[in-house]
């Protein structure tokens, strides 16, 4: 892609974002979400109702009265955007891959967050941490994030989204909130599921899309940040398409199978299979706390984004 290519394609995907944050309030999450940060700004005598938790005990016993602290709550954010980049988001069933399916959704969320006065943060890892821009605020800021999800190359083909937790975990001083975009497919797992085409005739087969390493970090890291997982999902990689004999590649190992997926029975199999991969998943994720949102290459993600961040805004609320 050329200078004048690429400056085109951010300027596309600058446009389509500011419409979707503007036309669907995707940003609206973020200007709920409270500050982490907290400074104090009085000490004054308590009045009932007030929480005994801020009760300033030392100086309740040297007035002879109780006295609480009060604290202003900080507004400003930081939002970090960690999108996988292995070799399986290379994958795309429609007119999109993963990869820019994930562009898309991580621009829409950056310019939420400058909307906000928010920092914003970029993480893009493979099987290990490709790219890390530190949090700031700004046009340019966001320009050069949504410049690096459209056109940075990995040299990294693998998955290990524990390895780019453990580095949010080590970089981030503060409380932050961690936007995981992620298809949660990667190798070293036991059981069989679906990989991808070289070609977009069906996907082919991977490994089981979680393991306890995976699971444990993502609940420690939720307990320092908060992390949203936003889970994409091609749907063809849970359906196989009638298409007769099929070679499929693994896009991550370049491991080779081949299916008749002319047989009914493989085509169920094939579903069953996945169907209980996402199932897992979903089982492990919930055990952890983590909200998560299953977003489709092939629908439009605004809609059913807001609709979770309302969800959310209002469970926490309740």
């Amino acid at each position: 892609m050329t200078l004048t290519e690429l400056l085109e394609s951010v300027r596309r995907v600058e446009a389509r974002t500011n419409r979707l944050v503007n036309d669907t309030m995707v940003g609206a999450y973020l200007s709920h979400f409270k500050g982490r940060g907290m400074d104090f700004e009085e000490l004054r005598e308590y009045i009932p109702g007030d929480d005994v938790r801020d009760i300033d005990w030392n100086v309740t016993h040297r007035l002879g009265r109780p006295f609480v602290k009060r604290f202003r709550e900080e507004r400003e954010l930081t939002a970090v955007l960690a999108v996988d980049i292995s070799a399986s988001s290379s994958f795309g069933s429609a007119n999109r891959t993963k990869r820019e399916f994930a562009a898309e959704i991580a621009a829409t969320l950056a310019m939420s967050a400058a909307k906000n006065g928010d920092k914003v943060a970029l993480l893009l890892f493979t099987d290990k941490v490709e790219l890390y821009v530190p949090p700031r605020k700004g046009r340019r800021h966001i320009l050069r994030i949504v410049r690096e999800l459209l056109m940075f190359q990995p040299r990294k083909r693998g998955t290990d989204i524990s390895q780019s937790l453990v580095f949010l975990n080590h970089v981030l001083h503060r409380k932050a909130i961690v936007f995981l975009l992620t298809d949660f497919l990667h190798s070293g797992a036991p059981v069989a599921a679906p990989a991808h085409l070289e070609t977009e005739s069906a996907p082919g087969r991977r490994q089981a899309p979680q393991s306890r390493d995976v699971i444990a970090e993502l609940g420690l890291t939720n307990t320092r940040h908060d992390i949203i997982c936003l889970h994409l999902n091609d749907p063809r990689e849970s359906e196989l398409p009638d298409a007769g004999l099929v070679t499929l590649e693994d896009a991550e190992t370049g491991e080779l199978l081949e299916l008749d997926s002319a047989r009914s029975g493989v085509r169920e199999r094939f579903a069953v299979i996945n169907a209980e991969r996402l199932a897992g998943l979903d089982r492990a994720l919930n055990r952890t706390g983590v909200d998560t949102l299953r977003l489709k290459t092939t629908e439009p993600f605004a809609p059913v984004l807001q609709r979770f961040f309302e969800i959310r805004r209002g469970r926490r609320r309740g």
